[in-house]
């Protein structure tokens, strides 16, 4: 492992400016800074589910994720770096599909919640989508490896999934969107 941060603060950043894995430095508002700081936030966001869970399938799987996260943001602080590849969009794939085969069909459109944790899961499924708009704004700016972004957008299906099967599994059950409801 490179170096440890023996001071948490260092005051370099107190110019508006952060550093980059290769160096350099960029303005913290950079779209670089966004997409790999939402990735961050998404990465909290399903550690916050991974903290609800009972040692299962599921858990293993989010927390596999949460490197792929890691892995992921490294990868946008780096430019160039390319550590997320198209085994880790199949790996979540095959997750899904497995955790989607136990659930019916969606015939309706569903309101975020259920229960606190499928809640929490649909929040980290917002915050990926967000996730994926910024390294596709990222991507059209400077190169950015692709899968990143197929990985995200199945990350997303992922996570709705993973909200619909929590959501259940606490006999809450999912909250159907009633169209024409009377306010």
């Amino acid at each position: 492992m490179g170096n440890r941060l023996s001071k948490i603060y260092t005051r370099t950043g107190d110019d508006g400016t952060t550093g980059l894995g290769d160096g350099s430095r960029t303005q913290k508002d950079s779209l670089r800074v966004e997409a790999f700081g939402t990735v961050d936030e998404l990465n909290s966001c399903v550690g916050l589910i991974v903290t609800h869970l009972e040692e299962s399938d599921l858990r293993e799987a989010l927390l596999d994720i949460q490197h792929d996260l890691f892995d992921l943001g490294g990868e946008l602080c780096i430019p160039g770096m390319e550590m997320i590849r198209g085994r880790h969009t199949e790996r979540l794939e095959r997750e899904l599909d497995r955790l989607n085969a136990d659930l019916p069909a969606l015939k309706d459109f569903i309101l975020p919640g259920g229960n606190a944790v499928a809640a929490h899961a649909h929040l980290a499924r917002t915050v990926c989508r967000r996730a994926e708009r910024r390294v596709i704004s990222l991507a059209r700016q400077e190169p950015v490896n692709e899968p990143c972004i197929h990985y995200l957008n199945r990350l997303s299906d992922f996570l709705f999934v993973v909200a619909r099967s929590l959501a259940r599994a606490s006999g809450a059950g999912e909250i159907l969107w009633e169209h024409e409801r009377k306010r």
